[in-house]
């Protein structure tokens, strides 16, 4: 099937979700009252990239791939997916290369997005040059990073770049394009874990959960 026939929203998550319970989860006990509830437990988290996975391959074929992870909130998600590829294409018996490059934004202050953008990470990526390439990002919200991002990609001349993200926020003025391969549509609640971050914290939290506001005043800086 062909991807423009087979584009999805990714799993949507709708306004009313309340999340599971923390008690029916196991977490770090320092995180203790500063999360209100496990948003999408590690195990849905790892199914979903399986499917990722799975639609990238047949997009991709034969190919090989260049990997951009955008750090430090896609590191797991980036190693996870990149993982499961490349299992999926030995059970094909298909041989794919891939190779990871990494760069990094960063745009928040506590839980706020600021106008603020830099992008630190190789001035240099014209490794890309005429490759396919996968951005590997975690969350998208407003899309601003994720345009500027592009930009700066095309400047090296790829072949392709397609975009995977394994949240997609529904915020005010929020990005008119979804991502090519998207894992979560969410509404806008700030979440941890799973190396989402709230100032640094959190990124050992192997569940998306949605931050408490004493965790919040406990970490802001």
């Amino acid at each position: 099937m062909a991807a423009d026939q087979r584009k999805e929203p990714g799993v949507v998550i709708k306004d009313g979700w309340e999340g599971y319970n923390l008690e029916l989860f196991n977490y770090p006990e320092h995180y203790r009252g500063d999360l209100e509830c496990v948003y999408i437990p590690h195990g849905v988290i790892m199914n979903r990239i399986e499917c990722l996975a799975r639609d990238i391959l047949e997009d991709i074929g034969h190919h090989d791939m260049m990997v951009l992870c955008v750090l430090k909130g896609g590191y797991k998600f980036c190693s996870d997916l990149v993982e499961s590829i490349k299992a999926q294409s030995r059970s094909a018996n298909r041989q794919l290369t891939t190779r990871v490059e990494f760069i990094r934004f960063k745009s928040y202050l506590n839980d706020q997005s600021t106008e603020d953008l830099h992008i630190i990470g190789p001035d240099d990526l014209s490794v890309l040059k005429g490759k396919n390439v996968l951005i590997v990002e975690a969350i998208v919200d407003t899309g601003k990073t994720m345009r500027a991002l592009l930009q700066h990609v095309e400047t090296f001349q790829p072949k392709m770049v397609k975009v995977a993200g394994l949240l997609v926020k529904r915020v005010t003025h929020g990005t008119a394009e979804l991502p090519d391969y998207v894992g979560f549509v969410i509404p806008n609640r700030f979440v941890v874990g799973y190396a989402l971050d709230y100032n640094e914290y959190f990124r050992d939290l192997n569940h998306i959960c949605v931050i408490s506001e004493m965790g919040k005043q406990k970490y802001k800086v």
